[in-house]
């Protein structure tokens, strides 16, 4: 049985993280910390409250005393850290955040885990970081996809202060003997996420007949991976990893952000005209007045320092744990879009 201590797991990739383990595993004991920021929702984990194996804690990854509390009084062998600020427009207006949680939020978690853990001869034990394929810039129309082996050249504050985070985690187990592993994944969809991002945005405003926001000319290209195949390469990870290693977590499934926002309109109109009660609920969009969601596309002046293409070759992932996704993006964005529709 293992002791997990997930920070940020009341936000989105968190939220399906605990669902996710607590299914698969239900003997393990499961704890989230979690700050309850602006992205953090507690409501999200009103289901995994019910089960006796979980426990929520409210508090900030920069309080090193509640960690080593945490650590200690729950027994804690695996901390899977999600927790960070993570939207590369806020990073722009205000990086001051973003270096604060996610670069000393990040070393905090680690001092603590080298007393708990190393300090105190507990030899059984794993340190999981979570981190994004935007820590290696931006590619080109025809580079190959970003690998494990890919030099860094973050293009943000966000993108910088997770390549900081990355390169504590790789320091304390090169350093220090921390058993640590790390993860970067493309973009994440699915369920619980805060509807600042592209796809819970483009949904969200559609069913209430707001703009759509298209950065620049929306070419911009990412690889999109569903937030519960983003969960079983992190439990391969865990489970069949190898300490100290990277692995790249990905979809195999580059879309143009225009492209992402059509689709969701398309999808969105057929589900409007197959279900009669849609235009009841859902008055103000653009599909109940016989309409069309794409009229509400607005072309935006684009964000500083877009990143064009991000791409990740996650073989390395696929061929040493056998990963493979298990959702399609059509089947992943059908679910996304019944989750939110309900959910409204």
């Amino acid at each position: 049985m293992k002791h997990l201590l997930i920070t940020g797991g009341a936000g989105f990739i968190g939220t399906n993280f605990v669902y996710y383990w607590l299914k698969k595993y239900p003997q393990d004991h499961v704890v989230v910390l979690d700050a309850l920021t602006y992205a953090g929702n507690r409501q999200n984990l009103i289901q995994a409250e019910k089960n006796p194996q979980f426990e929520f804690i409210q508090g900030n990854i920069l309080d090193q005393e509640l960690v080593e509390s945490i650590l200690v009084s729950r027994r804690i062998d695996t901390l899977v850290h999600f927790a960070a600020e993570s939207h590369v427009d806020r990073s722009i207006l205000g990086p001051d955040e973003f270096i604060n949680a996610n670069i000393v939020g990040t070393h905090t978690l680690l001092k603590a885990a080298k007393k708990t853990w190393l300090d105190g001869e507990h030899q059984n034990h794993r340190f999981h970081h979570i981190s994004t394929d935007e820590v290696y810039g931006s590619l080109k129309p025809d580079d190959p996809p970003f690998s494990e082996k890919t030099p860094y050249s973050p293009n943000s504050p966000y993108a910088a202060s997770k390549a900081a985070s990355d390169h504590l985690v790789r320091a304390y187990h090169k350093t220090y003997g921390l058993k640590t592993t790390i993860s970067n994944c493309s973009n994440n969809y699915g369920p619980f996420q805060f509807p600042e991002k592209l796809i819970p945005l483009t949904i969200t405003n559609i069913l209430c007949g707001k703009p759509l926001p298209v950065y620049g000319d929306g070419k911009q290209i990412r690889d999109w991976l569903y937030v519960d195949d983003h969960s079983l390469g992190i439990d391969l990870i865990l489970t069949k990893g190898e300490i100290g290693e990277t692995y790249n977590i990905g979809g195999n499934n580059e879309w143009a952000n225009l492209d992402i926002v059509n689709l969701v309109c398309d999808i969105l109109d057929k589900k409007f005209k197959q279900d009669p009660s849609l235009p009841d609920r859902y008055p103000d969009c653009p599909s109940s007045k016989a309409g069309h969601p794409q009229t509400l596309i607005t072309h935006v002046t684009d964000r500083l320092g877009h990143d064009r293409r991000y791409a990740i070759d996650a073989e390395k992932i696929f061929t040493e744990l056998g990963y493979h996704p298990q959702e399609s993006f059509e089947t992943g964005i059908w679910k996304t879009l019944n989750w939110y529709i309900d959910s409204n």
